[in-house]
């Protein structure tokens, strides 16, 4: 395999690790090597190339959702700067093309201060080739419910590229798990009001969860065992018309519905 493949098929991995975020994220491109592959792969990516040395990144504290270093070893130095960088919950996503995981790299992230850290190899070929480090920094909130809301009031739902629905999946199962009759079919949530039927849809994953957290609380939702993203302009096709980012005391309001939706016009999904 050519060194030039075996890079697209790293930096793909490491797009698969990116995280939940709000309309756009955030990404630091540590040494130019991976923000154009990752931009053919997702374009809802604002991607801010920076030198591999962190002295010098023109980057405010707590302003990324994701570090990106691709080829880069995890010195100290590297490390200190993504973790300065990213926001609570952010990642550090880094991948070197040789090697092998090992629980020193794995104490490596931990004594600088990451938290829920995965080391695995970069791609399987189907020997392991590579090592995929990724570590998150440490949410500020103890609770997950706050946890997403504080990365929900990040959200400019204007420069949203997607939205994202709440589904209810039948067969509740994995595709691979299918029997040969069954055909998976998704509903999602609208309201019925007064005037016309509209479809909840919310900006970026944090919203969603934001929203249906309290709801599925109080009881005014139920059933729902997924959140799919559509892109922003297959949705706007669909006769129903959209309500985006509402608030949960909509459903106080207004009837809960169920709409159908094709699941093959889903995008892949969120972390």
């Amino acid at each position: 395999m050519s060194e030039q493949r075996l890079e697209q098929l790293l930096i793909e991995a490491m797009a698969r690790h990116l995280p939940p975020s709000g309309p756009s994220l955030r990404l630091l491109d540590v040494g130019g090597r991976a923000g154009a592959a990752l931009a053919g792969l997702r374009d809802d990516l604002d991607i801010q190339p920076v030198v591999a040395s962190p002295q010098s990144w023109p980057v405010a504290p707590d302003s990324v959702d994701a570090v990106a270093a691709y080829a880069c070893a995890p010195e100290p130095a590297l490390l200190r700067a993504a973790l300065t960088a990213l926001r609570p919950g952010g990642r550090l996503i880094l991948v070197l093309a040789d090697g092998q995981p090992d629980a020193a790299q794995v104490e490596t992230l931990a004594r600088a201060g990451y938290v829920r850290i995965l080391v695995e190899p970069g791609v399987q070929m189907p020997e392991p080739v590579g090592v995929l480090l990724r570590g998150e920094k440490p949410h500020t909130e103890a609770r997950k419910i706050d946890r997403v809301r504080q990365v929900a009031e990040r959200d400019d739902a204007r420069a949203s590229r997607y939205v994202y629905l709440l589904i209810e999946q039948t067969p509740n199962k994995p595709p691979w798990t299918l029997q040969p009759d069954e055909v998976i079919a998704w509903q999602a949530v609208g309201v019925a009001g007064d005037a016309e039927t509209v479809l909840l849809a919310f900006s970026s994953l944090p919203k969603a969860v934001e929203f249906m957290q309290p709801a599925v609380l109080a009881g005014r939702v139920s059933g729902v065992n997924k959140v799919a993203k559509f892109r922003w302009q297959v949705v706007r096709d669909w006769p129903t018309p959209v309500l985006l980012n509402p608030t949960d005391d909509i459903l106080q309001t207004n009837a809960l519905i169920w709409l159908p939706v094709d699941p093959q016009q889903a995008e892949t999904p969120d972390e």
